[in-house]
Formats: structure tokens, C-alpha cells, sequence
């Protein structure tokens, strides 16, 4: 059936009330089940599948992958075909929107091991007890359902504010149910298919899972005399390589540099390809001219000129120029200024996300709200539990900021009140545009902490981490309450809901991360040095730990050409958000992407700017509406992109855990 809502002269005539009245006798479905046992284990289980592939990517990208329409389509296809096995009955669409709710929010809460946290480590060289981190995470992901709830009356029952990513996924549960569920399975089925696929050939170019079809099952080291597993390489030029053997005047340089140690590689990497098809092509663009300035133009020449060397570690041994080398040394001032400068741009470039998250109410909603007329008081969540869990967890999770990390604990209550200011800018512009600007917002928290206290870097990392995940937490559960208000959803079971899926990305992902980055020497030390790698760039860390080292040490000691790059990247960074504001988004490429480019691999770049340009170009193929390229390309896009990072990311992270078991 066709999803009811209110017109815009309603929106603006009607009062709360009036409006919760229309909701409670249109929509609502109070006789519909929606969080029971098995909606809230299967959200369980796929928000812990999914989020560890939300941990896996952000570790390569700096991005969180938004998981909440691909568990839609899992359930959906999973229980149409038990129901059609006889085995159980046909899920209820409340039942998925719970699902993809639990799912959803489980996603959320990784982003601080790939970002604020990941840099405190890597800073301060200390890794915190994996139940510290559990701690930590949860806390401040409950805050943010907690905070996220009170505003839902205002943003969602009052304003009907549009939270277009939060509707897109309620339309999609719409038509599922209603009329296109030969669709959701073709889509089911897509996904199925190019996972399996992109699963296969990830086990084919991955050592541990060789080594253990190779050695464990096959066993061909005792019989074959196989003293190390076969697999194909990922890294397609690796061949050339081999076949260059010795010599150097086959090996490419670029002004005496070896182009490997710039970083320049040839990977086929199927998440990547499915990270650039949901970025799209003006993004995936913008993060390759980033690598290819940095890493083709610039770096070769800061490395000629010396800006760039090799140093001593530690221990004494001398560190090879790498790519990551050249990224801490010089790459990372410019980047990260193009980012911070973009960001901040874009957000003051919306002025109607700052000037409608503040307005008032109108004289009608304050005589209702003292008169106390509630019709849904019994379906909300309580106001109380709000009132009393946000200053009780505020000030324990302040009080466990202080003791796992050293914040003082002065410092960490005075961060408390930006978290409210934070979260209305934050979910205003989630509700308008389906963009959260934590990574502009949080530069806020992290330099007034810093001007408080520069003697400590977890004084500005963790408390700014902590007030940009409350608020991101608190938007992006408001878009995943929205196709539950649309849908007549309970909204007492989205929020016990939210609670377990933060549950299940904490118990994955904690286990996962120390699993994934940390593994231990042969001493059994685990150091934050492993941290990044070739293969797990933390972009989004870095970005922190380069703001956190700015504030801490300031800008002296730095070399000219990284001043003066990062002069340059700010003018062009500006310049480049007025032209996107002059020209309305026409002008395709972003200064946040660019500087994103700076810190990813170039091989990362270049395959992501390959899946956007395939997904570009047969979407121009097949603009006919209808016809089966149209269902396969776009479609079908976000199915086949899900495939591809998923199937590419367990299999990895399978990987890993092999490497480490055997």
C-alpha cells in the first residue's frame, strides 16, 4: 500500500498533538509484531556480520559503510524463504525495520576503532584492555540513543523533518511488502551471487585460506613436498615484478624513486570497487587527484629535495621510505588541512542547518506540551529515562574517559555541554541532507580541548571522540528511526532495539580490531606500531592524530614545503567549496575527498575510482527504465556494490584470523 504522510500545509498548520493523533489512527500498527525473538537475533547476528565489514572498510577507507539496506534485503529474502521452505512464517515488515534498525546501529558503533581511538594509540603508544574499549564504546553509543529519543519528537512527530536516507529505506520496505517482493529477491539474489563470487576469488588471493585448504585439508606439504601455499596475487603488478627479477632499469621510478615505495601499485581489490560505486563518481574522482597530486607530483619531488628521507626508528634500525612514511612525514599536513578546510566550509555554507535546529517553538506547541497532552505517552519512550540516563552516563562515562585514558577529569566534563550543541547541528543537517558533519564538528571539541590542556594528547583526542560519536550516534539512529514512524513502528522497541544492535558491533568488533591490528610479536608484546599497514591505511585515524599533533607541538619543526602546502591546500580547498556553492553542485570534485586521497593508498584510490567509473558508465548504458540493464546497473547498484565489499571483507577478515590460528 501506498505510505501515508502529511502535506506541507498540514506540516506547517497542525499542532504535535494534532499530528501524533493523525499518526496514532493512520499509520501506527499496534497489533503488529515487531521486536520478538527472532527479529532481534537475526538483527543481532547480522548487525555483528555487518559491522565487522563496517570495521574492515573503515580501516581501509576512513569511511562507515551504512549497513541498514542490506540487512533489510537479507532478512526480507531469508525469511521469504523459510516461510516458503514451511519452516517459519513470513517476517512482518515491522519485524525487518527492527531487524535493519538492530543491524543499523550495531554499525554505528566502530567508527572510533578506525578513527578517535585509533589515534590516541598511535599518539600516545598505549593500547588500552580490549574491555576498556567495550566499555567505552557502548557507553557513549547508549548517550546517544538516549539523546537521539527526545529529539525524535521534535524532528520527526513535529517538524516531519525528511531524514532522506531514513525515508529511501522505509520506501524500499514498502515496496518489498507491498508489490515488488519479486524484486527484493532478485536483489537478494544479486547480492548472494556477486558476495559468492568476490568470496571465491578473496580465498583465492589470500595466504591463509590456502594455507588452509592447502596444508590443514589437502595436506600436500606431507605428500606433495609444498613448503609454502599457492595463491594468486592481489597485487596484479607483483607478476611484472617477478618477471623484471633484478633489473632496476625495468623497474619504473619517478625522479629516482621507486614507484613501490610511493605507494603505486596495481591491486584488484573487490571492496574497493563496491566502496567506490556507493561513493559515486564525482567522489571517487576527487580521492584519486588527491593520490595522484600527492604521490605522483609532490612526493617525488619532496623526496628529492630531502623533505622526505629515511630515518631511525626506535630501536635503532633504519625505516625504508613507504608510502605510509611519506604520508606522516610530509603528505598528511596538506591532506588533513584540505579536509579540516572543506568540511568546515560545507558546514557554514549551510546556514539553515544551524538557523532551523535552533527556532522556536510556535505558542500552539508550548500551551500543548504544558497542558501535558501526550496521546502517545504509552508507545514513546519515556521522557524521564532520557532526563535521568544522559546526565548519569554523561557523567560516567567523563569519570571512565579520565580512568582508561588519562583525560583529566575536569576536562572531560567540561566537553559535556558541546555534545548537546554538536547533536542539534548534527541531526538537523542528517535531517535535510543525510550528512552528518562530525569530522568538521569534532576539529571543534578537539582545539577548544586543546587550548585548555596541550600536554596531553588524549585531552583533546578522547574527549573530542567521544562528543563526535554521541552526536553522529544520536543523528544517524534519528534517520533509522524515520522509516519506523513511517511504517507505524513501535518506537519503545526501535530504541531497546538500538540498544542491542550497539551491543553486537561492541562484542564483534572489539575482538575483531586487537585481532586485526594488533596482533602480538614473538614476545607476545601487541604495539600500536602494527596498527597501519599496506593493506589497513586508517585514514580517518590519521586525520585525527595530525589535528591532535598540531595542538600538541604546533606547527614549528615542520619543513617549509609542508607550511607552504598546507597555505595552498587551504586557498584551494576554499576555492574549490565556493565553486560547489556558486555552481550548486555542478562542480564535481570535493576538497574533503581530495585531502581523503592524500591519506589513502594509491592502489585503494584507483580501484575505487574504477568501480565508480564501471557503475558511471553502464548507468549511461542503460538509462532505460525496465529493461534488464537497468535493473542490473542501477537498480541493482547498491546489491552488487554490498556483494562486493562484503564478500571481500569476511573472506579478508577470515583471513586474518586463519593467519593468526595457524
Amino acid at each position: 500500500m501506498a505510505l501515508q504522510h502529511l502535506t506541507d500545509d498540514q506540516i506547517a498548520t497542525m499542532t504535535r498533538a494534532q499530528k501524533d493523533e493523525w499518526w496514532f489512527k493512520n499509520v501506527f500498527r499496534g497489533d503488529m509484531a515487531q521486536l520478538t525473538l527472532r527479529s532481534g537475533l537475526t538483527g543481532f547476528l547480522l548487525g555483528g556480520i555487518l559491522s565487522a565489514t563496517g570495521l574492515y572498510i573503515g580501516a581501509k577507507t576512513g569511511i562507515a559503510v551504512g549497513v541498514g539496506l542490506t540487512s533489510v534485503i537479507l532478512a526480507f529474502a531469508l525469511f521469504r524463504a523459510l516461510h516458503a521452505s514451511g519452516i517459519a512464517s513470513d517476517y512482518t515488515i515491522l519485524e525487518n525495520n527492527c531487524t535493519q534498525s538492530i543491524a543499523t546501529a550495531s554499525g554505528y558503533v566502530v567508527t572510533p576503532l578506525f578513527s578517535s581511538l585509533v589515534a590516541y594509540m598511535m599518539v600516545t603508544g598505549v593500547i588500552p584492555p580490549w574491555w576498556q574499549l567495550m566499555l567505552w564504546i557502548f557507553v557513549i553509543a547508549a548517550i546517544g540513543v538516549l539523546i537521539a529519543f527526545p529529539l525524535k519528537r521534535r524532528f520527526i512527530n513535529e517538524d516531519q523533518a525528511p531524514f532522506p536516507e531514513g525515508r529511501a529505506c522505509g520506501v524500499v520496505l514498502d515496496s518489498l511488502y507491498h508489490g515488488a517482493g519479486d524484486e527484493g529477491i532478485f536483489k537478494a539474489k544479486l547480492l548472494g551471487v556477486v558476495s559468492g563470487v568476490t568470496a571465491l576469488y578473496q580465498a583465492l588471493v589470500s595466504d591463509g585460506w590456502m594455507k588452509l585448504v592447502q596444508f590443514k585439508i589437502l595436506m600436500l606439504d606431507k605428500w606433495a613436498g609444498l613448503k609454502e601455499p599457492w595463491h594468486f596475487h592481489e597485487r596484479l603488478d607483483d607478476y611484472y615484478y617477478m618477471w623484471a627479477g633484478k633489473a632496476s632499469n625495468l623497474i619504473p621510478s619517478i625522479m629516482g624513486t621507486d614507484i613501490r615505495q610511493l605507494g603505486l601499485r596495481l591491486t584488484l581489490d573487490a571492496a574497493m570497487l563496491g566502496v567506490g560505486g556507493l561513493m559515486g563518481i564525482a567522489v571517487a574522482t576527487s580521492c584519486f587527484l588527491g593520490a595522484f597530486i600527492n604521490f605522483v607530483v609532490l612526493a617525488p619531488l619532496m623526496i628529492q629535495g630531502g623533505d622526505i628521507a629515511p630515518r631511525l626508528g626506535a630501536n635503532g634500525a633504519l625505516i625504508p621510505l613507504n608510502r605510509a612514511e611519506i604520508v606522516n612525514q610530509w603528505s598528511l599536513w596538506w591532506g588533513v588541512t584540505m579536509m579540516v578546510v572543506g568540511a568546515l566550509v560545507g558546514l557554514l555554507a549551510k546556514p539553515e542547518i544551524f538557523t532551523s535546529a535552533f527556532k522556536r517553538k510556535s505558542p500552539a506547541a508550548k500551551t500543548e506540551a504544558k497542558a501535558g497532552n501526550d496521546l502517545l505517552k504509552d508507545i514513546e519512550v519515556p521522557l524521564w529515562i532520557s532526563w535521568i540516563g544522559i546526565p548519569v552516563l554523561g557523567l560516567f562515562g567523563s569519570y571512565i574517559t579520565h580512568a582508561f585514558f588519562g583525560v583529566p577529569l575536569w576536562l572531560a566534563l567540561v566537553s559535556l555541554p558541546l555534545i548537546f550543541v554538536l547533536t542539534i547541528i548534527c541531526t538537523n543537517s542528517m535531517a535535510l541532507t543525510s550528512w552528518t558533519p562530525t569530522g568538521s564538528l569534532s576539529k571543534i571539541t578537539q582545539f577548544t580541548m586543546g587550548a585548555l590542556d596541550r600536554s596531553n594528547p588524549g585531552s583533546n583526542l578522547l574527549p573530542a571522540g567521544m562528543t563526535a560519536e554521541i552526536a553522529s550516534n544520536a543523528a544517524n539512529l534519528l534517520s533509522d528511526i524515520k522509516p519506523g514512524y513511517m511504517l507505524g513502528g513501535k518506537p519503545r522497541h526501535q530504541a531497546i532495539g538500538h540498544v542491542i544492535g550497539n551491543l553486537a558491533g561492541v562484542l564483534v568488533c572489539v575482538p575483531l580490531f586487537f585481532l586485526l591490528f594488533l596482533q602480538p610479536d614473538a614476545n607476545g608484546v601487541r604495539s600500536a606500531a602494527t596498527i597501519v599497514s599496506d593493506q589497513f591505511a586508517m585514514p580517518a585515524a590519521l586525520q585525527w592524530k595530525g589535528v591532535a599533533e598540531i595542538i600538541a607541538k604546533g606547527l614549528k619543526g615542520l619543513p617549509t614545503s609542508a607550511l607552504i602546502s598546507m597555505g595552498v591546500a587551504a586557498f584551494a580547498a576554499l576555492a574549490m567549496e565556493l565553486t560547489r556553492i556558486a555552481t550548486k553542485g555542478r562542480f564535481g570534485l570535493s576538497a574533503v575527498a581530495v585531502g581523503l586521497g592524500v591519506t589513502l593508498p594509491p592502489e585503494s584510490t584507483f580501484a575505487m575510482f574504477v568501480g565508480a567509473l564501471i557503475f558511471w558508465i553502464m548507468a549511461k548504458k542503460h538509462k532505460t527504465a525496465g529493461t534488464q540493464g537497468h535493473r542490473v546497473w542501477v537498480e541493482g547498484m547498491e546489491p552488487i556494490c554490498a556483494g562486493l565489499i562484503s564478500g571481500a571483507a569476511l573472506m579478508g577478515i577470515g583471513n586474518a584470523i586463519i593467519n593468526v590460528l595457524i
